[in-house]
């Protein structure tokens, strides 16, 4: 995966992981709640998206597997710690961008008071 990809995997990841947040504070009983963290979560892991924290325990789990002889799939032999930071970076970056600039600074500019 390219950097720029990685990128903008992280910045959609985060807008959607944002906006389950905020759904789910708009939200006044638990099943609201429960029903607006759904369907952005269960998106970005259907759509594929990078998310830091996310890729912090599965890489980490890649490497613990191909340490143990398991099968890897074809590209598993470029899985190690170069491979997580490699990743981390571009997807810690594009976390940041989507998480404050399109979902952060949006709501601070609608809601912003005169």
């Amino acid at each position: 995966m390219s950097f720029w990809q990685a990128f903008f995997n992280g910045v959609m990841c985060n807008v959607l992981v944002c906006m389950a947040v905020w759904m789910t504070l708009a939200g006044r009983s638990v099943t609201d709640k429960m029903i607006a963290i759904v369907f952005p979560i269960s998106a970005f892991v259907a759509a594929g998206f990078e998310h830091s924290i996310a890729n912090m325990y599965i890489i980490p789990l890649a490497t613990m597997l191909k340490a143990s002889g398991a099968a890897m799939p074809s590209g598993g032999d470029t899985i190690g710690m170069l491979g997580l930071a490699g990743n981390l970076v571009p997807v810690i970056a594009g976390n940041l961008l989507g998480g404050i600039v399109l979902v952060a600074f949006v709501y601070h500019i609608i809601y912003r008071r005169s």
